[in-house]
């Protein structure tokens, strides 16, 4: 099996110093939702998207020093 390159490895968080053939498989690092400095910039973003005020909320995030756009979508609520 070909070496896995550590650029790889700290992509999916894995350490660097050791082989891991059997893990590189099924090891997949997801990203998580956009979030926004100032609630400004969040509803820019929004607007950029054509998304009208009554469809989505935001949610605050990080410690409420952050803020994340929330669809609404009746009982569904979509992360953006």
């Amino acid at each position: 099996m070909v070496k896995m390159h550590t650029r790889i490895k700290r992509k999916i968080g894995l350490n660097t110093h050791f082989r891991h053939y059997r893990n590189s498989s099924s090891v997949v690092k997801t990203n998580g939702p956009k979030t926004f400095n100032t609630e400004e910039s969040a509803h820019a973003c929004a607007a950029k998207q054509s998304l009208s005020p009554e469809q989505y909320f935001l949610k605050p995030a990080k410690r409420n020093k952050k803020f994340i756009i929330v669809i609404k979508e009746g009982k569904d609520k979509k992360v953006i």
